[in-house]
């Protein structure tokens, strides 16, 4: 059995919501085993991006100027641009700000990201899933990307999304959304 068979995320940690209308800000913080300069790397780095993070970028996200991120599982290209780069403290792009702050021997890692509300428990477990990835990369020992349908059809996924729901007082969306009619 290989190690992305056996991993199993943990329990809902870490997040919160920031609620205006349609417009939620989730507030997700992991505290990593790594330096701040090796997690600025892992997240400004497009070889570092295409381990773990949900996303590709075309160019370092590490630098003020414009970029292109491709999501995956949709590939929906976006159009965005990098505003902040203070290595490696604050990176800010799009509808997403990372904060990087030295703590103990590691880094404690807070993104805000703008989601859809009906989207919010969804968007949450596929970050909850993305920094776990992130850690194993980071400590030497990746198990895969686990992004887009990938994460979806993952059974852990599915527990996420529905304790990060109950936990945000919404109703667990389900996947895929029903057709509109």
């Amino acid at each position: 059995m290989t190690d992305r068979e056996q991993y199993i995320p943990g329990p809902p940690c870490g997040a919160q919501v920031r609620k205006d209308g349609e417009k939620w800000t989730l507030i997700l913080v992991r505290e990593l085993r790594h330096s701040p300069e090796k997690v600025w790397q892992a997240l400004t780095d497009p070889a570092h991006l295409r381990e773990w993070a949900p996303f590709e970028a075309d160019g370092n996200l590490g630098t003020v100027g414009m970029a292109r991120l491709t999501w995956m599982g949709t590939q929906r290209t976006v159009e965005t641009r990098v505003t902040r780069a203070d290595a490696p403290k604050v990176l800010e792009y799009g509808d997403m700000l990372w904060e990087l702050e030295a703590f103990g021997s590691g880094t404690r890692l807070t993104l805000w990201h703008s989601i859809d509300r009906r989207f919010i428990s969804m968007g949450t477990a596929g970050w909850h899933i993305c920094f776990d990835v992130l850690d194993r990369v980071l400590s030497g020992t990746p198990i895969g990307r686990i992004v887009g349908p990938d994460a979806m059809n993952f059974s852990g996924w599915q527990r996420l999304n529905a304790e990060y729901a109950k936990q945000f007082g919404v109703e667990t969306p389900k996947w895929p959304p029903k057709a509109v009619q």
